[in-house]
Formats: structure tokens, sequence, C-alpha cells
């Protein structure tokens, strides 16, 4: 047996989807990282072992522009380019990569960290290592570093370590949540074991094994729903001990597990209720529980309902989420209640620092499902998208700590401002912070453009909508509007109403305030525009949520092309799933507002007078989302072969500026809904509005254009171009050539070091 000693400034432990983005954004910050985890793939339970598809902050879509960026959106990007099937082993690869690519990280799968040893102190204790054993390879591996981050989701480090944690549900006096019981139990959420199916062609027997659950005798065929074409995470709700240690019982619950999914499967083919399952087999079956909920550390800060139904903003928020509150009852899949309970914010939420580190343990932090947060708060958090930006701070976190040689406490103490610039700078999920990095020489140029978009407008007609229900259409107002054109069909003389309504907040997308009304009158007549008088000007530029009023003797056109800042909704009528899977308020907002079938074809429309939100001056304003209004810049239309550019200028000032690094963040429409898996498909392999290729130029001091970087077939959002020398610049261009199917070219951000 070989004894080795890694040395490293950060060690993780744990290589599901809050690892691996740790992992990479310690290393992207220069930081020497071993990354090690106890299987043979990366990925934890999104990995082709387990195969839950990666939800987060968009939550199915049901918030607008919320996919997550940085780290994790750059792997949803990429499996897109490179994985639109949605395969688990495409799915491994895209992870692995994203790791290897990175030189400053020491990469040990199979390695299961069993051992921590720690310096105790008055006030905290200081792990100074963790020990493991490579399975397979018989190499006892002792991982020495300043910082360690637990993401092993069960919380195995931290606990070895003496971390105080929680296990179970708080009880509802103790934060004040209503969805926490009376009193203070040990119940958690259950584990999952998914399989897949598919049509082999021809008939296929099935003969159950002798373990298998006769679910008749439940209420399983009852209370779940239960098609035999589908497969997968469309039984997540297979799910089981709740009611126990999901830990140490977890050989338990995996045959528990097993023998209930053997029993559905011989009751989808072999019960006479589904016919059409005659010619289809088992393809695949998980060996390993997918973990929902086990510990989950204390820190500085326990975030609770309160913090995400109100939206809380923290003054140290370093990520953010948007599932919902989603909780599931004990019993599991015998349960008779619905498989889930859900409760929705009005918007995504925020997560302060302070939850992603030990409040007694003093060079640990951690991320994923396993950070300081009641269990109704985790309910939201648990899911892996959230995990992993979760992760990418508190890898940013723990680098920082290591450059500054100080406890993640005192960064949060400190250098919160520090380390929220530094995820801006690396494009993390983080909203509503500015940037206001005074490196970035960007920041004081005078930015011009060969056109902006001025003219806010979708009039290429699909399909008409009869106005059975309330439909929405939100856009930009900056800095005002009078009226509206909308184009209709109308089977008799009529009225149309409409109103006005304000968001609330900058990152919600729902009515919250009414704001203005308008109204006129229609005549009998097809595909015709009729404009409403709609005047508002608001304090500062932001999204209007237009209501169109239920009219049945009027149809509303679709548009062919989506615009970015446009959405359409339509009122929802009843519940979109069954209630014995999904437990809803349908009354809330945010389940109210639906996309259908609206997505990517708002409204046709004409608004009046133009519209500054496209405007190129938004590449520098600070925001690299779209946040009341989308904050970048739009050229107009583009004929075939036609290029357009964006410029900055620091020709006013006393002298050229130097620069040595260039970062372009392009848009990559973050109201599209990328999954990893199967939930759904989505028709493109690059997102329409990312900009294919396109030129970067300075020009220097002696007044010659110099060429930095020609891109071609790009399919990414962010590009980092490092020059191999500092030059000294008046002016740099970005000309774009060719999009990837949008008319315009759009362009969030540029930053210039």
């Amino acid at each position: 047996m070989r004894q080795e000693t890694i040395h490293s400034k950060v060690t993780v432990i744990g290589g599901g989807l809050a690892g691996v983005c740790a992992a990479i954004a310690a290393a992207r910050l220069g930081q020497q990282v071993a990354l090690v985890h106890n299987r043979p793939v990366l990925g934890g339970n999104s990995s082709s072992e387990v195969r839950v598809w990666v939800c987060g902050a968009t939550a199915h879509g049901n918030n607008r522009y919320a996919r997550e960026t940085g780290i994790m959106g750059e792997l949803f990007i990429e499996n897109q380019y490179r994985n639109p099937e949605g395969n688990p082993y495409i799915w491994d690869l895209t992870i692995l990569e994203a790791v290897r690519a990175e030189p400053n990280i020491q990469l040990f799968l199979n390695t299961d960290v069993r051992d921590v040893e720690t310096n105790a102190c008055s006030e905290s204790t200081e792990i100074t290592s963790v020990s493991g054993w490579m399975m397979g390879s018989e190499r006892q591996l002792r991982f020495e570093s300043d910082m360690f981050l637990d993401c092993t989701g069960d919380g195995l480090i931290g606990f070895l370590a003496g971390a105080q944690y929680r296990l179970g549900r708080e009880a509802q006096h103790e934060y004040n949540e209503s969805w926490a019981p009376l009193e203070a139990d040990e119940i958690t959420l259950g584990s999952t074991i998914l399989f897949y199916t598919k049509d082999a062609g021809e008939p296929i027997t099935y003969v159950a094994p002798s373990f298998a659950k006769d679910i008749t005798s439940t209420s399983i065929p009852v209370k779940r729903v239960i098609k035999s074409g589908t497969s997968g995470c469309h039984y997540w709700w297979i799910e089981w001990g709740g009611e126990l240690d999901t830990v140490h019982d977890n050989e338990r619950i995996r045959d528990e597990l097993w023998a209930v999914i053997y029993g559905i499967w011989d009751y989808i083919k072999n019960s006479g209720e589904f016919p059409e399952a005659a010619n289809m087999t088992l393809e695949w079956i998980g060996s390993l529980p997918g973990k929902r909920e086990y510990r989950r550390f204390v820190g500085d800060y326990v975030l609770n309902q309160n913090d995400i139904i109100a939206q809380r903003e923290f003054n140290d928020r370093v990520a953010f989420g948007g599932w919902s509150i989603d909780l599931h009852p004990p019993q599991g899949v015998y349960s008779t209640e619905s498989g889930s309970k859900h409760m929705q914010p009005d918007g995504i939420y925020h997560l302060p620092f302070r939850s992603l580190y030990s409040a007694n343990v003093s060079n640990l932090l951690f991320a994923g499902r396993n950070i300081s947060a009641s269990h109704v708060a985790f309910g939201t958090t648990r899911v892996m998208a959230t995990c992993a930006v979760i992760g990418e701070a508190a890898g940013t976190g723990a680098a920082l700590a290591v450059q500054h040689r100080i406890t993640p406490r005192s960064i949060a103490e400190q250098h919160v401002t520090e380390l929220q610039q530094t995820l801006l700078r690396q494009d993390a999920s983080l909203i509503g912070v500015r940037n206001i990095d005074e490196q970035d020489k960007a920041r004081t140029a005078t930015v011009t453009s060969s056109s902006s978009l001025r003219k806010l407008a979708c009039e290429q007609q699909a399909e008409a909508h009869q106005l059975t229900t309330d439909i929405g259409l939100l856009i930009p107002v900056a800095p005002e509007l009078q009226r509206i054109e909308l184009l209709v069909d109308s089977a008799s003389d009529t009225i149309i109403e409409i109103q006005g309504w304000s968001t609330g907040r900058a990152e919600n997308y729902i009515p919250h305030q009414l704001e203005i009304t308008g109204s006129t009158s229609i005549v009998k007549g097809d595909t015709q525009w009729v404009s409403i008088d709609l005047p508002w000007k608001p304090d500062v530029p932001q999204n209007l949520f237009i209501i169109i009023k239920e009219n049945p003797a009027l149809n509303i056109y679709a548009s062919r092309e989506p615009l970015t800042g446009v959405l359409s909704f339509s009122k929802l009528q009843r519940h979109v799933v069954s209630t014995d899977l999904e437990d809803r308020d349908i009354e809330q907002p945010l389940l109210q507002w639906n996309r259908n079938p609206f997505d990517r074809h708002p409204l046709c429309f004409r608004a009046y007078p133009d519209t500054e939100a496209y405007s190129p001056d938004h590449i520098i304003d600070g925001y690299a989302r779209p946040y009341g209004v989308p904050h970048l810049w739009i050229s107009e239309p583009l004929i075939a072969g036609q290029e357009a550019y964006l410029e900055l200028s620091w020709q006013d000032q006393p002298r050229p500026v130097m620069i040595d690094q260039i970062h372009i963040t392009l848009n990559d429409d973050v109201n599209e809904d990328l999954i990893n898996l199967h939930h759904h498909t989505t028709p493109f392999r690059v997102i329409p509005e990312l900009v294919k290729s396109y030129r970067l130029e300075a020009l220097g001091s002696d007044g010659v254009w110099i060429l930095l970087a020609h891109m071609t077939n790009n399919h990414k959002r962010k590009h980092i171009h490092t020059l191999a020398q500092s030059i000294a610049v008046t002016k740099l261009r970005i000309t774009v050539e060719a999009t990837n199917g949008c008319p315009s070219a759009e362009i969030i951000e540029i930053r210039v070091y």
C-alpha cells in the first residue's frame, strides 16, 4: 500500500456539481486545488450513476431570465452544444473536461475520505488534513491545505471535524417558519432511485423478481401518476427513507426502492392497464440512491423560509436560487399526500456568504445541500444548479481567504465587496450588484456603435390566440412609453382593455402594482393593428407588465421571432401538473403567469416612442444580466453579410490606456431553460442570440488599428482575450461578423484590464 501526502492551497471533498464548481473557481483564481471524489465519475446526483436532471433557478421556466451563468452556465451551454439529446455519459464527459481544463486542479476519483485531523483552540477548530483511501489503487492519501470545502452532500468532513450541524426539521418557532412542524424532529427528505426504459421494437416479456413490491396492495397506483412511456426523473416520486437515517440506512433504502421500481414495472407490463408497453423493456436502473437530505451545517447565518419568500437582499449575497420551496412527505412513495408541496417566491432569491462557512471550524467552507439553511429553506437550495452556483461562490471565497491569509469569516466581515466584484468578473450567478471594479478601464470609456435597436416591436406575425384568458406582455420602458399597438382579429365590434403594472423588484417578472390603464374600441375585422394610449414614465428605466384583459371576441397574434427583454404570458386557469404529484397554489403570481404558448414567441406589438433599452452604453453600465431592463447592446437588424460594431474610446483622456486583457460577454439568452438530461429538449445546439464570429481591434497611440483577436464558430457566452504584452490604445472595437441565427448583434458586457 502506497502512502502519499498531497499539498495544495484548497482541498475540495465531493465531486458533485457544487464541488466541481468550487474547485474550478478556486483554481481559476490561481490556487492549487485538490478535488477528491469517492465515485469513478464526477457530477454526483446528476452523473450517469444516478441521472437526476439539473434543476435550478429557472424552476423549469417559471422564473424568467434566471438560468445560471458562471461555471454552471458554462456547463449548461457546453452540454447543449455537445449533447442536445441528453446522453448521461456525454454529460459526465462535459463535467470531466471542464475539470481537466484547469491546470491548477489535481483530481482524485474513487477516493473515499474518512479521517480528519484538526487543531483545536479556545474559540474554534482548524482542519490540518483529511485522509482517504483510493479504491482499486491501494493508495492511502493525506491532503494538507489551508482551506477545506465539504461538498460531500452528507457533510461527513465537517462532522468528523466537529463542525456544528443540524439534522431533521426545526420547530416552527425557531425561525418563525409557517411550513416547519410545531416540534423539531429528525425527519428528512427521502432518497430516490431512477430507471430508464426503451422500445425494443418487438414484444418483451417481463418476469418480476421475487422481491418486487406488489404495488396494487399500496396507495401508489392511486396517489401517483404512472405512465408507460415516461422514465428517468419523471419518477422522482419513487422516494423513501425520510423517516429513517438516509446515511446509516442507505442499503435498506436502496433495497426498498429497487423493490418499488421492479414492482412498478411489473404493474406496467403485466397488469393489462398499459397495452402500449408490450414492446418496452428496462434499459437501466440506478444502483445508488440519490440522496436529498442529511446534515446541514451551521454557519454565521442560517437561511430560512422568510428570507426565501421575501427575496431578502443580503449585503453579502454571492449567488441566487429560484426553485420553489419543495418539500416531500416523510413516507415518500407510500404517502397518501401529494408527492411534493411547493411555495414559490415572486422571483429569484439571494444566498449570503455567511451561510457557506462553518461557525466553529475556522477554515471549513461548504457548498451544496449541506449549507447553513433551515430544513424548509433547504427545500429550495438543495437543487443542483443552485448547489453549483453556491459552489462557485464558496470556492471563490476560499481562494480569497488563502490569498489574504485570513478566515472565511474575515472575508465576510472585511472583504465582501472584493468577493462580490471577483464573482462578477467571473460572470457568476449574482444579481443586483453592479460592477464597480476600479481596474476595469472600460468603465471610463465613451461607447458608440454602428447602430442600436431603437424600435421596440415584434411585427412578424405567427399564429393567433383567442383571448379566452388574460394575456401578459412585458417590455422594457426606457425612458418612457406613450402608446402601444397590438395585432388582433376581432369577430365583432368590441373594446380591448389593457393594464400596465410595475413588477415591484428589478429581478421579478410579475405584475405587482397597477400603474396605468388603457382601452380602445375595435371594429370587426382581421389582422388589424390597434393603438392604445398607455402613457408611463417611471423614475428609472424598468419593465412594464402589460395585461391584455380577457375578451373571447378577439384573437391576438404571437410573433415568429423573440426579442431580448420582451416576454409574453398566459394566465393559468388550472394546474399544469397532477395534484397527486405536486401541490401548488396557482394563485401565486409566478405560477399564475405562464410562459406557454409564448416561449420565444412574444405577442406582436409596437411600442412608442423609440426606446433606449438597447443603447451601446449598456455594455459598461455594470450589470451583466437582465435586471429591471435587459442591460445589453442590440444593433439594428443586419442585412446578409452586413457587420455591426461597438467602439470604446479613451481619446478624451490625457493619455492612452494600457491594456493586456479584454473580457467579452455575449448574449446566451438566460431566459432559455436548458437541461442536462431528458426533462425537455431545446431545438438548437447553439443559442441563436450568441454572436458567432467577431474581430477585436485596437487603435494604438500611433494611430494604427491592430487586430487583437478573431473569433469564429463561437457557441459560448464569455471570452477572455489575454494579450502577449500590454499595449497602449486610444480605442477598442469589436466588430460582429455573424450571429448564430439572431437578426441583430447582441453584446452584454465588455471589460478591459
